[in-house]
Order: C-alpha cells, then structure tokens, then sequence
C-alpha cells in the first residue's frame, strides 16, 4: 500500500516530489462554456448547471435571513462553542498582522509612505460535498472582515434537497458574512467573476474546491479581470522524524491527509529505519477503523516514505518538494524548523498536528499546494489587501533631488519628465 523508497539516488529527487497528476487545461473547455455562459445569462446560468451538475435547481440563490437563523438550532452547542473558540484564535493570530502606517523622510524635504487598503469586494469558494468545510469559513471571512473588505461574497454548493449545510452557515454568521448564496463549482466562480442580478461582482476570489473549481479559478485570473488567492491543488502533508518520534502519531498525521481525497498525498522523510516499519504497521492499523478509509487508502497510493541518510538530505528534499502542510516531528525540531525556506505552513515538535492548523491554532489553513509554497503564501491578512504608495515633496526637497531627475529623465529621452522638473525647479 505504501511506497518505501530506501536512500534514492539525486537523479530521482526530482520525481520523488512529483504530485498525482492533474490536468486542468483538459478542463478548460468546460470551464470557458460554463463561465461564458453565466457571463452572458446570469443567474439563469447559475441555476441550469446547479440543475446539470448537482443535481438541484435553487430559487432563489441568496440564503434568507430565516435560513440562517434556523442553520444555528441545528448546530450542537459543542461545535458552536468550537467554532466560536477558533474564531477568536484566528481572529488574534491576524489582527497582529495590521501594518502601522510609517512616514519616511527620503530627503530633506521628500517624505514617502505606504497605506494598506482592504480590496473592496472578495468572494469566497466554501467546498460542500462529502465534507462541508465549515472551517474554511472561518479562515476567509474572519481575516477579510479584519482587512477592512466592504462586500464578502460567500458562495458553497447546496446538498440534493437545495440547502447549505447549517454549520456553514452558522459560522458564516459567527464570522459576518452577510452575502450567502446556494450555488458551487464553476458556476460559483464564474458569478462572483462577473457578477449576476443576484450574486455580486467581486474583485479577488479566494477558497479550495475541486479541479473544476480550481480550474476555473485559473481561467478567471487570465481572463476574467479577476485575482485570485493563489494556484491551489489537492492537500499533502510532509512529516519529518527521528528516532524520538511517535509512529502512533505520524501514521495519525498521514491518515488525517489521506482522508481529504483519492487525490491528497502524504510524505515521511526521516533517517530512522525503525521508525519507517512502526509507522507502516501503525497505518494499518488506525486506517482500518477509519470511516473514510477507502478514500484514506487510495491517497496513500500516491503517498510515500523516503529514508534517506541524513538530516541534510532531508531538509534539501524538503525544500525541494514545498510541502503545503510540514510537521517536524524531531528532537531538533527547532533547529531543523530555522533551514525551512519552502512551505505553506509548519507544525513543531511532538504534540502540533496538522489538525490544529486546520481548525483552531489562529494560522490559516488556506495555502499553496503542488510546490508553489516555493513563490506563493498562504492566505494572511495581506491577501485581503492591496498597498497604495504615497509622496510628498516640498519646494526645498524638489529642489535637493531635481537635479537627479532631471539627469535620469535626459538619459532615457524622456524630455516631458524633465521638463515637469524643471519648472518646478524655476
């Protein structure tokens, strides 16, 4: 079931970090006639594929008030008091990330700063599907209220009888989401691309989904004059460890990836051979009693564990793979921790698990996938914001830096920029 490579040789390091394939551009036919179809027919769009691919066909497409209100009694109040708990963790970890506004004087007379400014309108993608994810919820609408974001747009399929499953709404309500509406795949993304009589325009769209939902998130940013978070794939986990690690807790970690989908992946690097057959027998172990172990098994087809010679060979493949989620489960985790330059999130030491990230930790659970931890971030309070640039100069401080203009302005023939000097110079 798992693949153990034994000290692979460099050569195959490249394919070693190899993802289970995904083919989006196959998908792009379907995704540019449904976008273009919600471009040109609006919510009647919406609902004929809502119709065609879910199966249900809503009217209308927002969540009423009366709905929400009804989502919270169906709501336990252990999950309430759980989510309300996360909700204030993320909320702490992101509001420390509000930048203080610093006047710089360049020069005599040249003061230059930056002000951040939330982007006005942003849509979050919330999956449904075999697992509602609530908590995704949270991790978008709880950092784009903090940036400032005037209109939130939150868009998640609804199930065969034509409702949203109610702790998304409740946490949705918990967050202060107030745009709701019942609609998902391409179809959601095309909406908040462009905008229909009843969903919104936005201007950054942001959330995980499946291909055709990440698909069309790619098509939407060439084409769509939209942003979006960032590319996103299926779900991995890397995990280190050493001879003081847990197996009972890596195969734990692993599994808890596997059960995402067919297509997450799971990766253990260490340089303990013993560690490598406890943990094997560990998986089979906890994967048998697991409710999603078909799905968990089939991800751990594209998983892998690598035993490799050292902690520096571990920590250059680490870098190399990019791994979305990494745990260093290790006696020098702190050390090993300060040589990550590649990964989306990272989880230290015996007792921080994945799951934590996922759900209450305060970090955001929403990040690069596929390698792109090696040019992307994860979602931060800077993902609901864009930077402005200001300057201010006086008579003396044009004066002071004019010459310098003027002098780069001739070299580049820019005559017009020189002269915008010059007469402010007289």
């Amino acid at each position: 079931m798992m693949n153990i490579i034994k000290y692979p040789e460099r050569s195959t390091w490249e394919s070693l970090t190899a993802r289970p394939e995904s083919r989006h551009e196959q998908l792009y036919a379907t995704v540019e006639e449904v976008m273009e179809a919600v471009r040109r027919d609006g919510d009647e769009a919406v609902q004929s594929c809502g119709e065609k691919f879910d199966r249900v066909r809503v009217q209308p497409l927002q969540v009423s008030e009366k709905e929400t209100e009804e989502a919270a009694s169906l709501v336990s109040p252990e999950l309430k008091a759980a989510i309300r708990r996360a909700k204030k963790n993320i909320e702490t970890f992101h509001r420390e990330q509000i930048p203080p506004i610093r006047k710089i004087e360049i020069e005599p007379g040249v003061v230059c700063w930056q002000k951040t400014v939330a982007i006005e309108k942003v849509g979050l993608y919330i999956p449904g599907g075999t697992a509602p994810l609530f908590s995704t919820v949270l991790m978008l609408a709880v950092p784009a209220v903090i940036a400032g974001c005037r209109e939130i747009v939150l868009c998640t399929p609804p199930n065969i009888t034509g409702n949203i499953h109610p702790a998304i709404l409740f946490a949705a309500g918990e967050a202060g989401v107030g745009k709701i509406f019942k609609t998902g795949g391409i179809q959601a993304i095309a909406a908040m691309t462009y905008g229909t009589e009843s969903i919104p325009k936005t201007y950054k769209i942001f959330g995980p989904g499946n291909q055709y939902v990440t698909a069309a998130k790619k098509w939407a940013s060439l084409y769509g004059h939209v942003a979006i978070d960032m590319p996103a794939g299926p779900s991995e986990v890397e995990i280190i460890a050493d001879a003081s690690s847990h197996p009972a807790f890596i195969a734990a970690d692993m599994l808890s990836q596997a059960e995402h989908g067919i297509d997450s992946q799971a990766v253990l690097m260490t340089s303990c051979e013993e560690i490598v057959e406890k943990t094997v027998a560990e998986i089979d172990r906890q994967l048998s009693v697991l409710p999603r172990r078909e799905i968990a098994a089939k991800s751990l087809a594209n998983s892998r564990i690598i035993l490799l010679n050292s902690d520096e060979e571990i920590i250059e493949l680490t870098n190399l793979y990019a791994p979305e989620h990494l745990i260093i489960e290790t006696e020098n985790h702190a050390a090993l921790a300060e040589r990550i330059i590649h990964a989306g999130s990272v989880f230290l030491g015996h007792y921080a698990p994945e799951s934590a990230g996922d759900y209450a930790s305060g970090t955001n659970h929403t990040l690069p996938t596929g390698g792109y931890a090696k040019m992307y971030s994860g979602v931060n309070l800077d993902s609901f914001v864009k930077k402005i640039t200001f300057q201010e100069i006086t008579q003396e401080g044009i004066r002071h830096l004019g010459p310098a203009i003027e002098t780069m302005a001739h070299a580049e023939s820019m005559t017009a920029h020189k002269n915008a000097v010059t007469l402010r110079m007289t």
